[in-house]
């Protein structure tokens, strides 16, 4: 489990694809604190660390999860946004983020304004459902506050913290952004179908 708040940009050193999963390698300060088997977000995306060196580690990527994510567009050289996951002893200080990616939205806006940048994505339909104005939603495993949505858009505000410390500053018209909505609103509607199918 992961918070959605960004340790480290880590930097894309090799990719080295199969037929079935690629390996990729990354450099991280965050590396001397991973140990092989520890789970990492990349992008929102959680993997496991197979191999831990001075200055960086690597990580498998299985083939579904390069079909469904934005993973499969990496590049060496490319900046990503890495957390590594949560302790039982520390402050939960963005929100509850698991690594799963729901879906894959397509950045519309990004841009600069007098203390922060309009953000705007185009987001799956279905997603729609799960998220509210002033709802969490953690976009390549940052998690941000919902400023509105407009059908399949919505509108989020980046403070200079996030621009600093993540690699959505980077993002431009176009580019594919990993989304996983708040887990709770997927909870109550399971719970709320089971509740309907019990009483039938």
């Amino acid at each position: 489990m992961f918070t959605g708040l960004v340790a480290d940009k880590g930097r894309i050193l090799a990719i080295a694809s199969g037929a079935e999963s690629a390996v990729i390698e990354i450099d991280s300060a965050l590396a001397p604190e991973l140990e092989i088997g520890d789970s990492i977000s990349l992008d929102g995306v959680c993997l496991t660390a197979i191999s831990v060196g001075a200055h960086s580690f690597e990580a498998d990527v299985m083939i579904q999860t390069l079909r469904v994510t934005s993973l499969r567009n990496l590049s060496v050289g490319d900046s990503v946004n890495l957390e590594l996951a949560v302790r039982a002893d520390s402050r939960l200080g963005g929100h509850i983020v698991q690594g799963h990616v729901d879906g894959v939205g397509t950045v519309k806006e990004n841009a600069p304004g007098e203390k922060w940048n309009k953000f705007v994505i185009s987001v799956p339909r279905e997603l729609t459902r799960y998220i509210v104005n002033q709802g969490s939603i953690a976009i390549d495993g940052v998690s941000l506050t919902v400023g509105e949505i407009v059908g399949e858009a919505i509108t989020l505000w980046l403070i200079p913290e996030t621009l600093a410390k993540t690699n959505l500053s980077d993002k431009k018209s176009g580019d594919l952004v990993n989304i996983e909505v708040d887990v709770m609103a997927k909870y109550v509607e399971r719970l709320m179908k089971r509740g309907e199918e019990d009483g039938k």
